[in-house]
């Protein structure tokens, strides 16, 4: 039962990690989105529907983002075994 603690440990950490980083790019992605000049998209681009477009957006493209550094994470962690002595 010792060694369970450990895991349930390691999970937490790797959870919170995880929310780190999603929460980390949507904000890089939020702030990207503030240089795009939606004037040309939409009539009004700082009303409140607007603004919650850019939050979806951003939302949307923080996620894709995080989904793929979290992964790329994870490969990086598994070459151990690649070259491991076994």
């Amino acid at each position: 039962m010792g060694d369970d603690t450990g895991l349930f440990a390691l999970t937490g950490w790797n959870g919170l990690f995880s929310i780190f980083v999603t929460l980390g790019c949507v904000v890089v992605a939020w702030i990207v989105l503030q240089e795009v000049n939606f004037d040309k998209i939409l009539r009004q681009p700082r009303s409140p529907r607007a603004r919650l477009l850019q939050l979806i957006i951003a939302i949307v493209l923080g996620h894709l983002t995080a989904r793929f550094v979290l992964d790329y994470w994870t490969w990086v962690g598994m070459l151990k075994w690649l070259f491991s002595n076994g």
